[in-house]
C-alpha cells in the first residue's frame, strides 16, 4: 500500500510550488519582461546559465548560444559554472561577444589548478574524451587571462563531487538576478539549480529536453 506524504510534508511544498507557479516562465523575452523594473533600477543584470552536461545536441547548443547572445546584446552578464555542454556552449558565445569577459562570471567547485586535474583524471578514466577535457581547460585558461576576476575557484574545497557542484549551483544562483536552463533528460542538477532560484525568489526560464 502506497501511504500519501505527511501532511506536515505538503503544507511545506505548498509555499515552493506557490513561488514555481510565479517564478518559472516559458521563454525568454517573458524573462526578460518580468525583469524589466529591476533592469531599470540595476542597468547590468546577471543570468545565470545551467546546463546538464552529459548529453547535448544541436539544438540545445543553439537555444543556449542564441540566449547569451541576447543577453550580452542588452549589456547583462552571465554566470555559470564552468562544466562541458551547456556551460561551455554559453562561455564560449560569451567571450566571443565579451573579449574583455567583464560581463561573465564562471564559478568553479574548486580552484582551477584542481580542477583541470579532476577532468583530465575523468577523461583518462573513459567518463569523458581528452578533446572534451583539453578544450574545457583551454576555454578556462583564456577567460583567465582575459580578466582573472571572471573565474571564481573555490578555496574551500579540495575535491570534486556532487557536494561541491551542488555549493557551485549555490554560489551561480547567489550571484544571478535570474536563471536559464537547459534540463536535458530532467537532469538533477539544473533541477537544484532551479530550485535554489525559486526558493530566492529569482525568476527562471527553464527549457527541456529529451535526448536518447
Amino acid at each position: 500500500m502506497i501511504m500519501p506524504p505527511p501532511k506536515k510534508f505538503m503544507e511545506e511544498m505548498k509555499p515552493i510550488e506557490n513561488k514555481e507557479t510565479e517564478l518559472v516562465v516559458s521563454d525568454l523575452e517573458t524573462l526578460f519582461a518580468r525583469l524589466a523594473k529591476l533592469k531599470a533600477e540595476k542597468g547590468t543584470l546577471w543570468f545565470g546559465i545551467s546546463g546538464s552536461w552529459r548529453k547535448t545536441n544541436e539544438q540545445v547548443e543553439q537555444g543556449v548560444r542564441e540566449a547569451v547572445h541576447k543577453i550580452i546584446e542588452r549589456g547583462d552578464g552571465i554566470v555559470s559554472g564552468g562544466a562541458l555542454n551547456v556551460d561551455y556552449f554559453a562561455t564560449d558565445e560569451a567571450l566571443k561577444l565579451n573579449p574583455t569577459a567583464d560581463k561573465i562570471k564562471i564559478f568553479l567547485p574548486v580552484v582551477l589548478d584542481l580542477y583541470v586535474a579532476h577532468y583530465r583524471k575523468r577523461a583518462t578514466e573513459g567518463v569523458i574524451t581528452s578533446e572534451q577535457a583539453e578544450a574545457l581547460v583551454a576555454q578556462l585558461e583564456s577567460l583567465r587571462a582575459a580578466n582573472p576576476d571572471a573565474l571564481i575557484g573555490n578555496p574551500q574545497n579540495t575535491i570534486v563531487d556532487t557536494k561541491t557542484y551542488f555549493e557551485r549551483n549555490t554560489d551561480v544562483v547567489n550571484a544571478s538576478d535570474a536563471l536559464v536552463g537547459f534540463q536535458v533528460n530532467e537532469s538533477e542538477g539544473v533541477g537544484d539549480t532551479a530550485k535554489k532560484a525559486i526558493e530566492q525568489g529569482k525568476p527562471v526560464c527553464l527549457e527541456k529536453f529529451i535526448i536518447e
